[in-house]
């Protein structure tokens, strides 16, 4: 399953990139993916939004057994 996230935030990061943050995935544990959003989208305002509306979303549409994502 660690593989399935992993591709999935690799089609996520252009995005996170081009605002000047990115994505590094830190553990995966019984479906609950920890991540930890780094450079520009680790201060802003709206990681929070960006988290759940997107990476979470993405996420558990390329990889169905994704619960829930948490940010570390």
């Amino acid at each position: 399953m660690r593989e399935d996230i992993e591709a999935a935030l690799e089609k996520i990061r252009p995005a996170l990139q081009a605002d000047g943050g990115d994505v590094e995935l830190v553990d995966v544990t019984d479906g609950v993916v920890k991540v930890r959003l780094t450079g520009a989208c680790g201060t802003c305002p709206m990681a929070t939004m960006t988290l759940k509306s997107g990476v979470e979303r993405i996420l558990k549409e390329e990889v169905p057994e994704v619960k829930e994502v948490q940010a570390v």
